[in-house]
């Protein structure tokens, strides 16, 4: 059984986003494969297989990112308690040698971007 998928709506935002690309990256790729195809014997042709494998690797990516949205949970920030931490919550963190306080927001593996200051609730 698969499990949620627990998105802020900006997360959810850019997934979808990046799903939506890769739809329109497998119409250009069924294109290229048909123009190769049309310049005859496909048995040699690199630009065909080249276009082939994209056309896996893509279905692949669609198939895990249609999985990701059919699951995903939105996190919207009013549920967020503020006297626990949770998934969506803000966390300050102090380096006690530095003296240097850093905010963190906890979100799922799929949103983490640690240059974003989005920590995986799994770290």
């Amino acid at each position: 059984m698969s499990s949620e998928v627990y998105l802020t709506r900006a997360g959810y935002q850019k997934l979808y986003s990046e799903f939506e690309a890769l739809k329109v990256e497998r119409v250009k790729i069924s294109r290229i494969i048909e123009e190769a195809r049309l310049q005859g014997d496909i048995s040699e042709n690199a630009e065909y297989d080249a276009a082939k494998d994209a056309q896996g690797h893509n279905a692949a990516k669609i198939a895990d990112m249609e999985g990701k949205l059919a699951r995903v949970r939105i996190i919207e920030d009013e549920n967020i308690p503020s006297d626990k931490v949770y998934i969506g919550a803000i966390v300050t963190v102090k380096d006690l040698e530095k003296k240097q306080e850093m905010m963190y927001m906890l979100v799922s593996p799929e949103e983490a971007n640690y240059e974003e200051n989005k920590l995986s609730i799994f770290s």
